[in-house]
Order: C-alpha cells, then structure tokens, then sequence
C-alpha cells in the first residue's frame, strides 16, 4: 500500500480522485492501492522551555539563556490535531511506501517531515512536487516523483529557521520582558518582527523630528514651455530673486536638442511579495488578505503556486502558454494585438537559471468558476493581465531633451512622446489608478514639447517658486513590504530589487504575518492606508541597544545564508551556533545594564500577560 499525505484535506481530495483512492474512512481515503490522509498544516512544533526542564517553566534571569542540548518535537496539543496525527501515525506503521504530497516550499517540507519524524517512520519517501493543483499537474506530478533526499537541504534550512526563530524569540523575550517590562508585563521580540519594526520606527522618527527648509527654484517661461534652472536652487527668495534680474533681459538660447528613441519591456510577472504590494496600491488589500485570496485562488485550481521569490518562468512552460492564454476568454478583446502572432519568449521571462522550486504566480488555464468573490475576481484579473503583457511588444517612446542659456544660466526641459504603446494599452486603467500626484507634472519628462531647433533664440519670462523640503512618507503595506524585501534598501529599480532579494527580511510566504504580529502586539497601527509606529513600539525599538537584534541588515544576512543551506551551500550547524553565541552575547549585555529604563505596553500587556508566568 503507497500512502500520499497531503497539508489539507481539500487537497488530499483531489489526489484521491485522481488516483483513485475513492472510498472515505476516518482520516482518510483508500482505492487503487492507495491512501491519502493529511494534515491540518503543522501538527508538530518545536517543544516549549518547560518540556525540556521544570527550570524553564517560570521566567527568571538567573535561567537566561535557554538553549536545550537537543532540540525536539511534539505534537500539538489539541483533540482533533491528535486525533488526526494518531490516524496518519498507524497508516505510517501499515503502508509499504510513501508519497510526501506536503506543499511545494521550505514551510511544507517541514510541516511534513515533522509528522513522519514524530510518528517513527521507517519507510521509503519519494516527494510529489508540483507548481499548480490542477489534474493535469498532479498526474504530470505522480509520473516525476522526486527523490526524498533531493529536499533535504530544503528541510534543513525550515528546521534552522525554526530552531533560529526559538532561540532568539523565546529567549530575547524573557530577557527583555524581565529587564524592562513594567507591572509583569511581555515585551516581544522575535528574529524577524523586530528589525521590521526597527523600520517602521526609524521612519517615524524621521518624520517627527523632521524640519522643513524652504528654496527657491528659478525657472523660464520659453515659447509656453517651462524650462527649469540646472542649480540645485537658492536657500533665500533674495538669492533667486537677484539671479532672476540677472536674465531677465537677456534672450534665451536653445543650445541644444537631443531626440533618442527607447523602448520599454513590459512589467515583470508576479512573485508573492510584487503581487501584495500591487493589491495593496490598487485595491487597498492588505499583505495578508492578498495572501489568503491567493492562497484560495490556487486551492481552486486557478493559479500556480503563491509563495515564490521568483518571477521568471522555466522554459518548458513556453508550450503551454498559448493554452493558457486561450483560457482567458474574458479577455478575448485585450488580446486581439496578440492574436494569429508567434507568442514572443523573453529571455527576461523564460529563464531557467532564475528558477529553483517554482516559478511565478500565473493563471493555469483552468476556466473560472461561477462564484468567485469580487476580491478574487480582482486579484485573478491583475495576474492575469501581467502574464498577457509579457507577449505584447515593447512600449516605443521618444525622448527629447533641450538645453538652453540665458546670460549665464543653464535651463533644461525633457519630454516624452509614445510611438506605439505596445504593452501599455493592457495596463491604461491599472496606471490611472496607481498614478501619483506630482507636485509640479508640467515640469516632468513625460510632457510633450513643440519642436525647437538648436541655435534659435528669443524672449522669455523668467519666474522664481518657492520650494519646500519634504519629510519621508509613512510606510505603507506595500512600501513595507518592498523595505522587508530588500533589507531596508529604498529600491524601485525591478532588476536592483531582484539581485537584493536573497537578504530580504522574512520569507514571501512569512512577511504578510510578521506585519500582522506587529498590529496584534500593539507596536504598529493603520492610519487609513499608512503604518505608524504607537508609543509602545517606539518605546521597545529605543529602549533595545543590541544592533543584531533590530538591524534590517543583519536579519538579511541570516536570511540569505538560510538560502544558502537551501542550496547545500553553507552548513545548518554554524547557522545555529552562530544564533546561539549572539543570544549569549545578548543576554550578558542585557543583564550587565545599570540602567533602571523602563517601558510600558498597555496596548499589548492585556492579551500577553497571561502568557507569563
């Protein structure tokens, strides 16, 4: 007997079906000389300080640090997770071979062999490893069962992340909740929450204690075009106001006029992180809600795999695309540019070397059911409507540049003027939506210009605006989002944004409920769609000396050698021991304060304090 243990029952549904294991039992279902049972995600967890040792059960200072001699498991306490875990245990002891059906990621890995190591398995493991839940992909998936060892290093780094996540979080809180807390109460710090927060802060703090200075800009009125003054401004009206005289009766010359043609490819596909920021730009969506809407729209079949850091496609998918694109009927008139043509196959796209366990979120080609909600609808049509894009040609523009004098000073305008939209006509009502508001849109270089010729000359009215320097916007989800992904590192750049991924903050799959443990502890709070930082969060990020607890950067180191144990590159034991030496360093720091700081988190205490004991 060959026993598949799927993370869901849904999903254990649709591989029974499939393979034709169609008779329901207790836990699990049986035909064709299968079973499939499943899990409820994790029904293992890394076990509690008090299960090591009665010591650990009450936080005292004198028990700091707590590192267990050997990290172990248990099963969850609670009925129906016991139940089930019973259920899978037994059909373990019975089957002849099984089929890990978890997940296709590090968390799923974990979740799976967590089961299978508590429940003493002995038997042979091959690995089901699919992008989508679709018929078609579990069938292809049954015939290309991967080796169980081939995912060992996958493994290895989710069990480091937890062991490092338990190290620094349980310690670091005891610690600090016990040195500084008021009245009993739980400060909390964890590996990854807190150098998030540690960003929210600091852009808080900057906007608080920012001070505007005013300049003073001068600019020429040339033929109904407005130039602007190369300098960097003037730091008084009189400044701006004598260099004005200056050229106000001089005429202005064109000196130079520079066209150039460029092209622009369209937007890259979705990876989970670039699909939360744009459903929190256009439709207010927070990460988690992103999450879960993305999450159902794969478990219905519609969408591949969602918790990817990648937004390159594998060549062998190419084929399939245009099955695909033929599915999306209800796009049928966006696609008329596309129709009867050779699909184009981007290298920036279709690129093997980019891809390690899935590829980016794309529609499956499977019809959409009646029945979706109106966020699913939503969300379905934005992921769509990028994998179209990536067949349409190129955006062609052409850019002008003139330069002129007056006097002794410099001016310059730019301008842009489409040629053939390409991919934009997909995406006009998307970029209305998300278009910022310029402080001054006729000085940008997407206006369009009359035609100058170098040389001409003539009057021109010069005039001085008054300026004012801006603090930092507040973080939103998606803006935070982006700052987790890159370590703190303020990039738009997409192909700068890639390269920085592998010392982001936070896995994709993770840094939707990292914010979330943020707002349940009180440390941050939404103000319409930003995030500022409560007193409380403030008050914990000041009152934390140690950079290798709230330091973007660092985190982003561990976070990168976590992938490197992914790839069997860097060793898991120096991964620990390196965790385990900062929380000594930690804690010695932190005990040896003479100082009597304290800090006070009414918001959180009254949900947390009951955690202390």
């Amino acid at each position: 007997m060959i026993l598949c243990i799927t993370e869901k029952p849904s999903v254990a549904r649709d591989i029974a079906a499939i393979i034709g294991a169609t008779s329901r039992h207790d836990g699990f279902f049986e035909g064709n000389g299968y079973q499939v049972t499943w899990t409820f995600g994790h029904l293992c967890t890394l076990k509690e300080p008090a299960d090591y040792s009665p010591m650990w059960k009450h936080w005292a200072l004198s028990a700091l640090p707590m590192i267990p001699p050997r990290f172990g498991i248990k099963v969850i306490p609670d009925k129906g997770v016991e139940h089930q875990f019973n259920v899978i245990k037994k059909l373990i002891a019975s089957c002849d071979e099984i089929i890990n059906c978890g997940d296709a990621g590090q968390e799923g890995e974990l979740i799976q062999r967590w089961v299978m190591q508590k429940a003493e398995c002995d038997k042979p493991v091959k690995r089901l490893w699919i992008s989508s839940l679709t018929d078609e992909s579990i069938r292809e998936g049954f015939k290309n069962l991967r080796p169980h060892k081939d995912l060992e290093p996958l493994y290895l780094a989710g069990l480091c992340r937890a062991i490092g996540d338990w190290i620094l979080g349980i310690n670091a809180t005891r610690l600090y909740s016990l040195k500084y807390a008021e009245s009993r109460q739980v400060l909390s710090i964890g590996r990854v929450q807190t150098p998030t927060l540690a960003l929210v802060v600091k852009r808080q703090l900057e906007i608080d204690n920012f001070k505007p200075r005013d300049y003073w800009e001068l600019k020429t009125i040339y033929r109904d075009t407005k130039f602007s003054a190369t300098n960097k401004g003037y730091p008084s009206e009189e400044e701006a106001q004598k260099a004005l005289l200056s050229i106000k009766e001089e005429e202005f010359v064109v000196t130079d006029v520079t066209k150039k043609k460029g092209k622009e490819q369209p937007p890259r596909l979705f990876d989970l992180t670039s699909l939360q920021v744009e459903c929190n730009k256009l439709f207010g969506l927070s990460a988690d809600n992103t999450l879960k809407t993305i999450q159902s729209l794969y478990e219905k079949k519609l969408t591949s795999y969602p918790r990817v850091d990648t937004q390159c496609l594998p060549e062998d998918v190419y084929p399939k695309c245009a099955n695909i694109l033929n599915s999306l009927s209800h796009f049928h008139e966006d696609m008329l540019p596309i129709r009867g043509k050779k699909l184009l196959k981007r290298k920036k796209v279709f690129d093997n070397s980019k891809i390690t366990d899935h590829h980016a979120i794309i529609p499956t080609g499977q019809p959409l059911p009646a029945g979706l909600s109106q966020t699913e609808r939503q969300v379905f049509d934005l992921i769509a409507r990028r994998f179209i894009g990536i067949f349409f040609p190129d955006c062609s523009f052409e850019q002008t540049t003139v330069k002129g004098t007056s006097g002794k000073m410099n001016f310059k305008v730019g301008g842009k003027v489409i040629i053939d939209k390409g991919w934009r006509v997909l995406f006009e009502k998307e970029k209305k939506q998300i278009e910022e508001k310029e402080d001054d849109k006729e000085d940008s270089d997407s206006s369009i210009l009359p035609p100058f010729v170098k040389g001409e000359s003539g009057p021109h009215k010069p005039l001085t605006v008054k300026r004012s320097t801006k603090p930092p916007k507040l973080y939103t989800e998606g803006t935070l989002l982006k700052a987790m992904e890159t370590a703190g590192a303020h990039v738009e750049d997409e192909d700068l944004r890639e390269s920085l991924k592998a010392n982001g903050i936070g896995r994709p799959s993770t840094r939707a409920a990292i914010i979330e443990i943020l707002y349940k502890r009180g440390y941050i709070r939404r103000q319409r769609k930003s995030i500022v930082a409560t007193p409380a969060g403030i008050d914990l990020i000041g009152i934390i000396h140690e950079e290798l607890l709230k330091s973007p950067k660092l985190t982003g180191i561990w976070e990168g050698r976590l992938r490197m144990i992914e790839r069997g590159d860097y060793s898991p034991a120096e991964f620990i021991n390196s965790l385990k030496q900062m929380i000594y360093q930690i804690t010695q720091t932190v005990i040896a304060d003479p100082s009597e700081r304290r800090i006070h988190t009414e918001q959180v205490s009254e949900k947390n304090s009951k955690k202390r004991k």
